[in-house]
C-alpha cells in the first residue's frame, strides 16, 4: 500500500460525489507537471487523503489504476485552462466528519514532512501548486490517526484483500462511454463513405482492414512468440480513441499480441522502448505478469520496430504506460 495527498480546493465536491480523482496530463503551457504524473503511479488498495478548504475533507481507497478520460463535464468553469483529456483514478471516498486542520497539529506533523514535494508548509498551510503527492508512511499513519479509527484501520492494513479492492478490473465504464461516443460520431459522419465507416468502427476491436495491415508488419506476439493467427489480437499502439481516422487504420500503429499481453499493453502495464526492450510498469502485479508469460526478473528484447511503429510507441509510453516521468 502507498499513501497519497490530494489538493481538491476547486473540485472536491465533484470528485467526492463522483468517486474519482481527475487531473490534466499537462500544465496549460504544455509542460509536464510532476503532480499530474503521479496519477500514473497510483494503484488499487492505496489510501488517499483529500485536502480542501484548509482541512482534510475525506479519505478513500483507490479502486483502479489511472486511465485516460475526458475532463468531467461537472467541473464547469473549474479548470478552464486544463486540457480536455486527462488521467482519472477511481476512489471509494468516505467523508471525514471530525474537523482535522493540519495547522493545529503541526508540532506532531512537522517532523514527519518529507524534504521534497511536501503537501504542507512548516506552518501548516497547504502547498497549492501540488495536486497529488505521495506521503511517507509515518506521516500517513499520523494523519489517519487524527482522521479517525476507520482511516487508521485501513492505513495499518497489510494487503489489498483487507480493503476489498481488486486488482482485476473490467473495462472502465467511463472509458466505454467515451469510446461509444466516438463510435457514434463516426457512424453518423456522412462525409465518410459507408465502407470506410465500417472499417474504422471494427478497427476499434482490432479487426478487418486494420488487422490485415498490421499483419504486413507483424507475424507473432512480440512477448510470447505465439504465431497462430487465431490466438492473436491486433492491438493499437496509439489507442483507437486517441487516433485520427488515418491512424486508426495504419498498420504501423499496431502489434499482434496474445489476449493477455494485449490486455497488459492496452491498460499500460507494459510498453516497449524504441530499441525493442520490454518495459514493465512499477504498479503491475509481477506475479500475475509471470503467469501471463512476461519475465519481470530480467531484461527482455522483443526485436526492432519500424520507424512508424516507433513513433506510435512513443505515444504509448508517454500517454498510456503507467509510469510517471519522475521515474524515467
Amino acid at each position: 500500500m502507498r499513501f497519497w495527498w490530494v489538493n481538491q480546493n476547486q473540485t472536491f465536491g465533484q470528485e467526492f460525489r463522483g468517486g474519482y480523482l481527475w487531473s490534466p496530463k499537462r500544465k496549460s503551457n504544455g509542460h509536464r507537471n510532476p503532480f499530474y504524473e503521479t496519477m500514473r503511479e497510483v494503484a488499487p488498495g492505496d489510501l488517499v487523503f483529500s485536502f480542501a478548504d484548509t482541512r482534510i475533507r475525506a479519505f478513500g481507497v483507490v479502486t483502479s489504476h489511472a486511465y485516460e478520460n475526458p475532463k468531467p463535464e461537472e467541473f464547469g468553469a473549474a479548470g478552464r485552462n486544463w486540457g480536455d483529456v486527462g488521467w482519472r483514478v477511481d476512489v471509494a471516498w468516505q467523508e471525514v466528519y471530525t474537523e482535522v486542520r493540519p495547522v493545529q497539529w503541526m508540532e506532531v506533523l512537522r517532523p514527519l514532512l518529507p524534504p521534497k514535494y511536501s503537501p504542507l508548509l512548516p506552518d501548516g498551510r497547504g502547498v497549492q501548486s501540488i495536486y497529488l503527492t505521495e506521503l511517507p508512511e509515518l506521516l500517513a499513519l499520523q494523519l489517519a490517526h487524527l482522521v479517525g479509527s476507520e482511516a487508521e484501520a485501513i492505513a495499518r492494513s497489510e494487503s489489498v484483500a483487507d480493503l476489498g479492492a481488486s486488482g482485476a478490473q473490467a473495462q472502465h465504464p467511463e472509458l466505454v462511454l467515451w469510446e461509444e461516443h466516438l463510435r457514434r460520431t463516426i457512424e453518423d459522419d456522412s462525409s465518410i463513405p459507408p465502407t470506410d465507416r465500417e472499417s474504422l468502427v471494427i478497427a476499434r476491436r482490432g479487426q478487418g482492414l486494420f488487422r490485415a495491415r498490421v499483419q504486413l508488419f507483424e507475424q507473432r506476439c512480440r512477448v510470447t512468440g505465439v504465431d497462430r493467427a487465431e490466438h492473436l489480437r491486433a492491438s493499437h499502439c496509439k489507442p483507437w480513441r486517441d487516433s485520427s481516422n488515418e491512424e486508426r487504420l495504419d498498420g504501423e500503429n499496431g502489434l499482434l499480441l496474445t489476449p493477455s499481453i494485449d490486455h497488459l499493453f492496452d491498460r499500460g502495464f507494459v510498453s516497449f522502448r524504441r530499441d525493442g526492450r520490454l518495459l514493465v510498469s512499477p504498479v503491475a502485479h509481477k506475479a500475475s505478469l509471470e503467469r501471463m508469460g512476461v519475465a519481470t526478473d530480467r531484461e527482455v528484447d522483443v526485436g526492432e520496430f519500424s520507424s512508424g511503429q516507433a513513433r506510435y510507441l512513443e505515444f504509448h509510453r508517454d500517454q498510456v504506460f503507467l509510469q510517471s516521468d519522475l521515474r524515467r
